[in-house]
């Protein structure tokens, strides 16, 4: 009996410092230590003073870059997918018109296609590859089967088939099964089936359900919507080869979140932290005039998200985006030319309530989602233990500071053991506003002598009237 108790008690110990030495245990940024990592959940914190916070930034708005005036468009137009195709950036969107006197549509739905080469001023081509009332000067794509919630993207799976460069994905329904199906083509233009019947059949899909190439765990990746209890939610599944798809299940959030509906996804691969998908999905108020406001989300793992509860895109961000489902944003997140230091969302606004739609595009500073933000008192937040890998020379940072505020960095030990020479008295002090500042201290900003002494460690940040955005470590060139 003695024995077994015995046992018991040193099977419990193990477990316990198993666990404690696996929460412990370092992170690692990227292979080589140079994976740049944003502050849009708590990966990389360990401690964050009372004086510092998690905030969530919003888009500045800017112009108006598409109407949707055409008679085969209209003010249901919806669903719009953006991304840049080298110098050409390339839209796709439904084209539908609701008449609010009869209740009734006046046309059927047509999946659009705009394309531009600034990001702000879109071109409709006349593509006469459809015809609608009689004439083939349009720019329809996709006629019939699909053209409720199509999206389209161009497919960066190296061993991609020329004929299936650009892949697109819709629902089944009216026309055609329940499901979504998948369609591929050679020039972004000329759409075709690639399998007659749906790839996935697990889901409610009235909405922007989507696809895309994940480079970081070289698989695709599709987002829909179903219900659970009632409520509007989101479902994922993989694939190798965008036909046969891993069975479908639930995105998962952290806890304490309440039960919103979540209408579209808008989620990507970020490109400059492939590591993290980004989403923007639209909240959904049934009885709030069912109007809809985009909120953010980030994951790493592309199920389990860090879901933020402010809006985005506020329905004040500019006008008309109170009334029914007035305010999507659009899926895509682009650099246009003459803004490197930014990045370009777009939003949906005046659905329901006029002749047409239009869709206004929004700028974010690069990484600018949610920063560590330190008001008038001066705080500190400590990230967790990390090993720094073999090309991790320098350490820089995307951050800005008022005119009075300053950001410090100390290198410390993982137990905050002080490293001579890395302490915040030792550090620089960062001032002004820049997307990637190199830090230094009284040793210099060469760290790559650490990597041997000291191979984990962790940062300490003391801010004060700032916001830091990212951090990246880098090599010397």
């Amino acid at each position: 009996m003695y024995k077994v108790m015995y046992y018991l008690v040193c099977l419990i110990i193990i477990l316990f410092l198993a666990q404690f030495a696996y929460a412990n245990e370092p992170i690692a940024l990227g292979e080589d230590g140079t994976q740049r990592e944003l502050f849009v959940d708590r990966y990389l914190i360990n401690e964050i003073s009372d004086e510092l916070i998690q905030f969530v930034h919003q888009p500045d708005p800017k112009e108006v870059v598409l109407t949707t005036d055409a008679p085969w468009e209209g003010n249901t137009s919806a669903y719009y997918s953006i991304f840049r195709d080298d110098e050409l950036f390339r839209m796709y969107y439904r084209g539908s018109h609701w008449d609010t006197s009869s209740k009734k549509e006046t046309h059927r739905e047509v999946t659009c296609y705009a394309e531009s080469r600034d990001g702000v001023n879109w071109v409709k081509p006349k593509l006469g590859i459809f015809k609608f009332n009689g004439s083939y000067e349009n720019n329809i794509v996709l006629d019939g089967l699909g053209t409720h919630c199509f999206v389209a993207f161009k497919d960066k799976n190296p061993n991609v088939s020329p004929e299936l460069l650009y892949k697109g994905i819709s629902r089944g329904r009216p026309i055609g099964e329940k499901g979504l199906y998948v369609y591929g083509s050679p020039d972004g233009l000329n759409w075709k089936l690639i399998q007659d019947s749906p790839v996935i059949l697990d889901g409610y899909f009235d909405s922007q359900n989507l696809a895309f190439w994940d480079s970081y765990t070289s698989q695709y990746r599709e987002y829909h919507r179903t219900f659970v209890d009632g409520v509007r939610a989101i479902m994922t599944s993989t694939s190798k080869d965008f036909i046969g798809w891993s069975k479908p299940v639930l995105l998962a959030y952290q806890k304490g979140l309440p039960m919103q509906h979540l209408y579209t996804n808008a989620i990507l691969s970020y490109d400059r932290a492939p590591q993290l998908l980004i989403g923007f999905p639209s909240r959904y108020l049934p009885n709030e005039g069912q109007r809809v406001e985009p909120t953010l989300m980030s994951s790493r793992d592309g199920v389990r998200f860090h879901r933020w509860l402010e809006a985005v895109v506020p329905e004040s961000a500019p006008k008309d985006r109170r009334g029914n489902r007035s305010n999507y944003m659009a899926w895509g997140l682009v650099e246009i030319p003459g803004r490197p230091n930014h990045l370009s969302v777009y939003a949906s606004e005046a659905y329901y309530t006029g002749p047409d739609s239009r869709l206004r595009r929004f700028e974010y500073r690069k990484d600018g989602f949610v920063s560590i933000r330190a008001g008038g008192e001066s705080g500190e937040v400590i990230t967790k233990s990390f090993a720094l890998g073999r090309l991790a020379e320098r350490l820089t940072v995307n951050f800005q500071a008022k005119k009075d505020g300053f950001i410090k960095v100390a290198i410390e030990q993982p137990n905050g053991e002080p490293i001579a020479g890395y302490g915040i008295s030792n550090c620089n002090i960062l001032s002004g506003d820049s997307l990637r500042s190199q830090v230094a201290w009284t040793a210099g900003s060469d760290i790559s002598h650490l990597q041997k002494k000291h191979p984990i460690v962790r940062l300490r940040f003391k801010m004060k009237n700032s916001d830091l955005f990212s951090l990246q470590f880098l090599p010397f060139y």
